[in-house]
């Protein structure tokens, strides 16, 4: 099995996402397939989703960076 996020599977996860997150949540594929999608709110990129196949099970891993600067605004 491949690593690539595929259309299908983001459409999934943004379905998952705006359920247990937020309804605002979107996920976008980068046009480089061999990279992870981004997971947006609004204008805003929050983290990154990958995908992970081991040992014939897949999940997901959803990274969010916060800036310290980001949190100055708080």
């Amino acid at each position: 099995m491949s690593n690539i996020v595929t259309a299908q599977e983001a459409a999934k996860l943004e379905a998952f996402l705006k359920k247990k997150l937020n309804p605002g949540m979107v996920v976008q594929r980068r046009q480089r397939a061999d990279e992870c999608a981004e997971i947006h709110i609004g204008d805003e990129c929050l983290g990154v989703v990958q995908k992970i196949v081991d040992e014939g099970e897949t999940s997901y891993a959803f990274e969010i960076t916060i800036l310290d600067i980001d949190l100055e605004e708080v």
